[in-house]
């Protein structure tokens, strides 16, 4: 098992999540992070974390995002490891734009 990203980081981009990962699972894409399955130790230290609720266990991702368990899978073996807290994009839709 492995955590996953969701849609609802897409133009987020919270990265409260990334600097408590003790395994530096967590990569930066242009407009939201991926999840490194084969580095995820499954510590569920993220998932508090972010105030979207985006992060899943693979095997809790809603029906209609299942797409992203691939999608973190592939885009995180082409995006840099991301450790630190960075300013979150913003969006409209977003939870808590100020967190």
């Amino acid at each position: 098992m492995a955590y996953v990203v969701a849609e609802p980081c897409r133009h987020c981009k919270y990265t409260y999540c990334a600097a408590v990962c003790p395994v530096e699972a967590f990569r930066e894409g242009s407009d939201c992070l991926y999840i490194d399955p084969s580095v995820c130790i499954d510590c569920n230290k993220c998932r508090p974390e972010c105030p979207v609720e985006a992060i899943y266990p693979d095997y809790e991702v809603p029906s209609v995002w299942h797409g992203w368990i691939a999608e973190n899978a592939v885009q995180s073996k082409h995006s840099p490891v991301i450790l630190d807290v960075k300013v979150p994009l913003k969006k409209e839709g977003c939870i808590n734009p100020e967190y």
